[in-house]
């Protein structure tokens, strides 16, 4: 498998080695495969014993097989069974399937030891980090931004593992405070946390341009586990087919999936296992109060917001409005024309956004990619929350209750059941959960005493040279 930019016009197909420890493309696009590989009805039925006989391992073992070929099949199989397993995963499935209400499902995606969706693709980063690493005799300086709850995930997978260092960018006080004591109180040597002034996108943009100083980059072995990094997406893709397993007994039944999401990563992933031939129906994104990809896909216009027009909110992981990922999809939208991809994203954005309204490509874009989208708003998640948890005595975390929310008002246009994906446990927001529910949720046992631990953090500007100072020092 040979993997291309979304703003190449012509360079030398990369192997997935490669850009595994490079993560943005030098010419500034997102990685994604020359094609996507087709999944027959003979694979799925395969996979379906592998998951119900051996477990999510096996089956993420046997979907990477299809992207990566230049890492040993049995190799493959080993790194999978060290990323999934159980007790690191709260429950021996990694992703349970439950049904919350006649048509409506949750995918569990919140058993990682950080008790975020973002563990299920950072524990095989992980291990393909060091896998890679130690074949190369070389090592990597991760730089990666996070508004919530890629950090921790990322820094729990790379913790102490040989010829990695990690420097995370975190929006000053725009985290809960459980999440700030989860990547805070780690006093690993080679874990370094950033509040930076300013927003997430902010954060993003820091990266963003580390990753696009080729001298800056080469010098110090810069590496992403932001979603940028294709690798993460092609983790997530497994967690498409079990949970459409887990909710199907035959290959001709289809589902609808409602992902939460700000950064276009998560549902991203869905996009690509719908075109591998997965079986699945609708592709619902569901946004917060920042709604630039729903007004999107409702409208065809994607404007971008500042730092200042971007809503501090109660779903806090989703306060983004510039989304890395849906380059991704627009270059498929866009029949793969990098030249325009290109144009689009790389100065179109920087001026404000553009429109698709007027192209045909748009008016084609939810038949042939399924894709549907709402909002939700903070009234709207507190009332689902409380509402949810006493009729059905289910507790659900912000975010997922966005998704549920949108999932509930579109559940009448359509056939299919729809699989919500959870976002992250409750623990991780207790104050709106205080709100909704008139008391805090239980903290699990594998977290107590987190939020006493001495927090190690450094404060910095909104600067990308500070950011690159810090880490001529540090790395």
């Amino acid at each position: 498998m040979q993997y291309i930019s979304t703003r190449d016009t012509g360079a030398t197909p990369a192997s997935f080695t490669d850009i595994l420890l490079g993560g943005l493309a030098p010419d500034g696009g997102l990685y994604l495969p020359v094609e996507y590989p087709q999944l027959t009805d003979a694979t799925l039925t395969h996979w379906r014993q592998v998951l119900n006989t051996e477990g999510y391992h096996a089956l993420a073992a046997e979907v990477l097989q299809l992207f990566v070929d230049d890492i040993p099949a049995e190799d493959l199989k080993a790194i999978t069974a060290r990323a999934y397993s159980y007790p690191k995963f709260a429950s021996e499935d990694i992703v349970p399937v439950t049904e919350l209400e006649p048509g409506l499902l949750i995918g569990h995606l919140s058993e990682g030891p950080t008790a975020a969706f973002k563990d299920m693709a950072m524990q095989l980063l992980g291990e393909l980090f060091e896998y890679e690493l130690a074949r190369r005799g070389e090592h990597l300086t991760i730089v990666g931004a996070t508004s919530g709850d890629t950090g921790s995930s990322a820094e729990y997978a790379m913790r102490g593992r040989a010829g990695i260092k990690v420097f995370m960018l975190t929006p000053a006080g725009r985290m809960t405070p459980f999440q700030q004591a989860q990547m805070f109180g780690l006093d690993d040597e080679n874990i370094v946390n950033i509040a930076l002034d300013g927003v997430f996108d902010d954060c993003q943009d820091v990266v963003k341009a580390i990753s696009a100083d080729a001298a800056f980059k080469s010098e110090h072995r810069i590496g992403a586990v932001n979603s940028i990094n294709w690798a993460r997406l092609m983790a997530q893709v497994v967690y498409y087919v079990s949970s459409w397993i887990r909710a199907t007994e035959t290959n001709d039944q289809k589902v609808s999936f409602c992902v939460p999401t700000g950064n276009f990563g998560d549902i991203c992933a869905g996009h690509i296992a719908r075109q591998m031939g997965l079986p699945i129906d609708r592709l619902i994104v569901a946004t917060n109060e920042n709604d630039v990809l729903d007004e999107f896909f409702r409208t065809g216009d994607y404007r971008v917001r500042s730092s200042s027009d971007t809503y501090e909110t109660s779903s806090p992981s989703m306060d983004i409005s510039r989304a890395s990922n849906f380059e991704r999809f627009v270059f498929d939208l866009l029949g793969r024309d990098a030249e325009r991809t290109a144009d689009l994203f790389g100065i179109k954005v920087r001026q404000g956004g553009f429109s698709l309204r007027d192209d045909p490509a748009f008016a084609d874009a939810a038949d042939r990619y399924g894709f549907a989208s709402g909002k939700s708003t903070h009234a709207d998640r507190v009332a689902t929350i409380r509402e949810v948890n006493e009729k059905l005595g289910v507790l659900l975390d912000p975010h997922t209750a966005d998704g549920v929310k949108v999932a509930r008002s579109l559940a009448p246009e359509i056939d299919t059941p729809i699989i919500c994906l959870e976002t992250a446990l409750p623990v991780k927001f207790a104050e709106t959960i205080a709100e909704a529910t008139g008391s805090e949720p239980e903290i699990p046992a594998r977290f107590e005493g987190i939020m006493e631990a001495e927090r190690h953090v450094l404060d910095l500007p909104n600067d990308t040279e500070a950011v690159k100072a810090l880490i001529r020092e540090r790395a």
